[in-house]
């Protein structure tokens, strides 16, 4: 990744932790997540609101806090699946997961992720993937069954 990807990304990631979207707690959620990682004291409630379908995210919402990489990987997951579908929501936590655990090349998935590929960068830093990850597993346990654990954490 070049330098100036590289700076973009990082001003990516500060600026969803400065200002981070769907920052809010939503009252009428179908489904709420507690999540935390103890290594780095993040912690965030995550909240989902399906369609009458139950098949389309109607909103979608976080609070809490953390570290840069943890509140902007919420932001930016809130953002990108409001409106998408249970299973496209799914589809995508496994390609994130795979590119933050380097699993899957970045390079292969860039347009597809769009804004999230700013924190696929993080796979250098083996120490902050549980970071970038933790809202999506908040999100995974969000979108099972109804009987579905209320909170993960990353230990």
């Amino acid at each position: 990744m070049s330098n100036e990807l590289d700076d973009l990304y990082q001003e990516i990631i500060l600026d969803h932790n400065r200002h981070p979207a769907n920052f809010r707690s939503m009252v009428d959620a179908h489904r709420t997540v507690e999540a935390d990682n103890p290594l780095c004291g993040d912690r965030l409630t995550l909240y989902l609101k399906l369609d009458d379908d139950g098949e389309h995210i109607a909103d979608l919402s976080f609070q809490g806090s953390g570290c840069a990489i943890s509140v902007a990987s919420a932001s930016l997951l809130t953002q990108r699946l409001k409106g998408a579908t249970v299973a496209e929501a799914e589809a995508l936590f496994e390609t994130m997961r795979g590119v933050l655990t380097g699993v899957i090349d970045a390079a292969d998935t860039t347009e597809a992720l769009g804004g999230l590929a700013a924190l696929a960068g993080v796979r250098r830093y083996p120490m902050r993937v549980k970071c970038a990850t933790l809202s999506w597993h908040a999100l995974k346990a969000a979108l099972g069954a109804e009987d579905a654990a209320d909170s993960v954490s990353t230990e």
